[in-house]
């Protein structure tokens, strides 16, 4: 990834605070996007600047993020020679499949009961093929609250499928970038700012799960929860180059209660302050608070997250 003959990685340079496009940039950003950029070699331009807007909550007033001035700033860390970003790779037009579709696939079916047992094997398939993606929009655009959102940045899709009485698809999942700071769980871990922007990026957000409503299989919910926790490790590994050690989500308490979180032994750390991770003006403060939960993927997840790993 890296150009030879450097003898310290972009990523390694400690940079001092710049102004750019009206905004001022201290070390810890710019830290941050050097991480980024470092943790995610496969990422697109466009999706590196996407995620650093969204943990930067570097947006215009309307809320949009400023894509268009972030990857201005990447051009330039790379040519100060601060990081070295991907390709430059032909991109979709704007706009493109970008709408919800409703198909044949997406209608309603026959309700489906009983146990994890009658239904099994289930499975977590990822969303690799376009019609898979396409069904995946579908589904979620159609029967999530939150509706279909395309993700910047590092994600992951699953279609969750059963094998009985036929198989089908049952529900989707979508696993993808942490959130930026919450209290509870930033606490809970104990890192500093520093090692927070510098590990970050091991931590990954179940940031959408739906069971489609026909689908009423007792358990299935925490069934799903615990193939994802042995699944993921690898399958994030293979796509960004890192390893995760610690899932996160959010539940809307005024929506749902988490029992399947807690039936799959997640933990609850506290409520967050109701406030979008866009919210800069905390114009929105309490007004959708979420619980966290959190699940270790491996032993002593908190000492690893607070590990500095920039040494040696």
């Amino acid at each position: 990834m890296y150009r030879q003959g450097m003898e310290t990685s972009p990523a390694t340079v400690r940079v001092a605070p710049l102004v750019f496009k009206g905004r001022r940039f201290g070390a810890p950003d710019l830290a941050l996007i050097q991480e980024i950029v470092k943790t995610y070699p496969t990422l697109s331009r466009q999706e590196l600047a996407g995620t650093v807007c969204e943990l930067l909550e570097w947006v215009r007033p309307g809320g949009k993020l400023k894509t268009m001035e972030c990857r201005e700033l990447l051009a330039r860390l790379e040519a100060d020679g601060l990081i070295e970003l991907p390709a430059l790779a032909k991109s979709k037009p704007r706009g493109a499949r970008t709408t919800v579709p409703r198909t044949v696939k997406g209608e309603p079916r026959e309700r489906l009961a009983g146990t994890v047992r009658d239904v099994g094997p289930v499975t977590l398939k990822v969303v690799a093929k376009e019609s898979d993606r396409l069904l995946w929009r579908e589904l979620v655009g159609r029967y999530h609250y939150l509706g279909h959102k395309v993700p910047f940045g590092a994600h992951l899709r699953y279609l969750i499928e059963v094998s009985r009485p036929i198989p089908q698809v049952v529900g989707c999942l979508q696993v993808s970038s942490p959130s930026w700071k919450m209290a509870p769980r930033d606490r809970w871990i104990g890192w500093s700012d520093e090692i927070r922007q510098r590990n970050l990026q091991r931590i990954v957000n179940n940031s959408r799960f739906l069971l489609l409503p026909w689908v009423e299989v007792r358990n299935l919910a925490s069934s799903v929860l615990g193939l994802l926790s042995r699944q993921l490790p690898d399958e994030w590994e293979r796509s960004y180059a890192v390893r995760p050690l610690l899932l996160e989500t959010l539940v809307d308490e005024q929506r749902f209660a988490g029992t399947c979180y807690r039936a799959a032994n997640w933990l609850r750390l506290g409520v967050t302050q109701g406030r979008g991770r866009m919210d800069r003006e905390k114009k929105r403060l309490g007004e959708s608070p979420k619980i966290i939960y959190v699940y270790p993927l491996q032993r002593r997840a908190q000492q690893r997250l607070c590990a500095d790993t920039s040494e040696g």
